[in-house]
């Protein structure tokens, strides 16, 4: 009913270098990289009817870094998606890219293969922060790769940045944002430094060689951003995200309100509407089930419960809020215990029913988005265990 199109994820699982706070699944080992597209292109194939004909509106690499591989391998995945789904004719067509990647030449050959999306990595504007992290590129990288893609005829351009990190100060922290200001793109994504398992920077601050990021310091750098972005006429339309109006990123935003989409590539997830499915995060098990004709994946199908939880959590996210007919779809029982829960957190001001009748966070307490959405939660009651 919801889902009138569909978006394909493809996931590129190499990096040059693995930056310290990064646990996405990559190989900084290219060894193998034509046996994982020839796999990828295999699985684009196989997964054909897995959107059961629904019209592509949005395609997007990412990773991993996908501006390291060679444009032919992108154009390959990108003509495989065309041959075997119903890809719209202006489709947003986005690309993950390092700066260090951006050439003259690359922006070019990305630009006729139908890339009309950049999704720029900048992080930080301050060359120490950006040597701690193990970035792969320089402050005066950043700035060019911004000014080349430009150049280049790309308007839809958007770019990341950390904050709350050690050693990022309120002066550096507002240089950054003004920076980007500056440059005159129409979109801009932000996020903090978060510690996640299993990471260089996890086991630095184990081994007490680096700092752990401060909560407060986060929160005070966030309401920074929030000011600075509005003030310069960029809408928040998500937690992390900022954009001019109308320059929203449409396969992220079509994630938030529950449309489908096929993820390629290991690690990748998929969600058709009632189950979510991902595959294995190994790129050597990936290559060789795909060698013999299978898809490597595991699957779940979602409870009304699971339903619901991520309809709170996304929807107290977005600027659109929790959708309540989406609620309501689920049954009265989910839409009682919804308005009752939520009660606590209108009354205090922090959510409010928006113009379209959903329940909308206030940006002022976007930071706290996640924390809010578990106190919403659905939990469902435990089997009671037989002790006789």
């Amino acid at each position: 009913m919801f889902a009138l199109v569909a978006g394909i994820y493809i996931h590129i699982p190499f990096c040059r270098k693995a930056c310290y706070y990064c646990n996405f699944h990559f190989s900084t080992s290219f060894q193998i990289r034509e046996e994982m597209i020839q796999a990828m292109l295999k699985e684009i194939s196989l997964q054909a009817a897995y959107l059961k004909n629904q019209s592509i509106e949005t395609i997007y690499f990412g990773g991993g870094t996908p501006s390291a591989l060679p444009t032919e391998n992108l154009q390959q995945l990108l003509e495989e998606v065309k041959t075997n789904f119903k890809v719209i004719g202006d489709a947003e067509v986005t690309l993950e890219a390092n700066p260090d990647d951006i050439t003259v030449e690359s922006l070019k050959q990305w630009k006729e293969i139908g890339i009309n999306r950049l999704s720029i990595g900048i992080q930080a504007f301050q060359d120490e922060l950006l040597t701690n992290w193990n970035r792969s590129h320089s402050s005066a990288q950043g700035l060019s790769a911004i000014a080349l893609a430009q150049e280049a005829g790309f308007g839809n351009i958007t770019a990341d940045l950390i904050y709350g990190g050690p050693g990022l100060t309120d002066e550096d922290w507002l240089s950054n944002i003004q920076r980007l200001v500056d440059s005159d793109i129409p979109h801009i994504s932000s996020y903090a430094l978060t510690v996640e398992p299993n990471t260089v920077l996890a086991h630095q601050i184990k081994k007490g060689t680096s700092s752990e990021p401060d909560d407060e310091l986060a929160n005070h750098q966030y309401e920074i951003l929030q000011a600075k972005l509005k003030e310069a006429g960029f809408i928040q339309y998500e937690v992390s995200n900022f954009a001019k109006p109308g320059m929203e990123s449409k396969h992220n935003k079509n994630y938030w309100t529950g449309a489908h989409y096929l993820g390629i590539g290991p690690s990748a997830h998929s969600f058709d509407g009632v189950s979510r499915q991902w595959n294995i995060a190994n790129n050597v098990k990936y290559i060789k089930a795909l060698e013999s004709g299978e898809i490597p994946f595991e699957k779940e199908e979602l409870t009304k419960t699971q339903q619901f939880n991520e309809l709170v959590m996304t929807g107290l996210r977005t600027s659109m809020g929790i959708d309540a007919q989406r609620i309501a779809i689920l049954g009265e029982s989910y839409t009682s215990y919804l308005k009752s829960e939520i009660q606590y957190h209108m009354d205090q001001g922090k959510i409010v029913i928006n113009a379209e009748g959903n329940y909308s966070l206030k940006p002022a307490y976007y930071f706290f988005a996640d924390g809010i959405a578990s106190d919403l939660f659905f939990v469902e009651a435990a089997p009671e265990t037989d002790l006789s």
